[in-house]
């Protein structure tokens, strides 16, 4: 089974990069000192995000692999 040429999920972690990245840089502009508490709630954000979609790429991965080798398996019977 080939790969699909877009990938939702990298799709969906490049954007949220992007956004966070932005908005960090927006509020030190914008608050200047102030903005610290605020560019840390978004970078942790940023990083449960990621951390989010790390996670749904693995269940994703070894759920293609299970089918994959069931699959297999009732080939060869």
């Amino acid at each position: 089974m080939a790969k699909p040429a877009f990938d939702t999920l990298r799709a969906l972690a490049i954007a949220s990069q992007a956004i966070g990245f932005i908005t960090i840089i927006t509020l030190g502009t914008l608050m200047e000192e102030g903005a610290r508490y605020w560019q840390g709630v978004t970078l942790a954000v940023m990083v449960a995000f990621a951390l989010g979609i790390a996670v749904a790429r693995l269940y994703r991965r070894n759920k293609w692999r299970r089918r994959r080798d069931a699959a297999h398996r009732d080939g060869n019977d």
